[in-house]
């Protein structure tokens, strides 16, 4: 960690930032406002995109790889191009998403970002279920 320094009766911080407050547990205010349910709204978009493009891009290429196929047809996208795409999606959806919902896209990071209070119960609850509903309408 890094120490304060004190210089001649002035306090310098080691650091070049500064860390915001902790978010509160519960914030019923929250409730109430369109920025809430919007970024509920774009987590779950982003999430089921991200699911959608990403399984099609390794169904592609499981399909075009399966030994039954004649091998005059195109291979598909191949493993880098999978990864091209988790990591493209991730890119394109967190930028996108970042200023309205802090582009959590994952259950995951939500959750540590939580316990990290920074972000409140309610959004963290409602980000969660709209993410995993996702996963479970995609999965059906």
């Amino acid at each position: 960690m890094a120490k304060d320094i004190e210089v001649a009766s002035h306090e310098y911080s080691a650091k070049d930032y500064q860390d915001p407050p902790p978010a509160d547990l519960f914030d019923a205010e929250e409730l109430i406002k369109w920025s809430f349910y919007r970024s509920i709204i774009a987590e779950f978009i982003a999430t089921l995109l991200f699911l959608y493009i990403s399984v099609l891009t390794v169904i592609g290429y499981k399909s075009q790889t399966d030994p039954n196929h004649s091998t005059d047809q195109c291979i598909g996208v191949g493993i880098l191009g999978i990864a091209w795409a988790f990591g493209g999606m991730t890119f394109a959806l967190v930028y996108c998403t970042a200023g309205i919902s802090g582009g959590h896209i994952n259950p995951a990071i939500t959750f540590g970002l939580f316990l990290a209070r920074k972000v409140t119960l309610p959004r963290a609850v409602m980000y969660m279920l709209a993410q995993c509903s996702v996963v479970k309408e995609v999965m059906v």
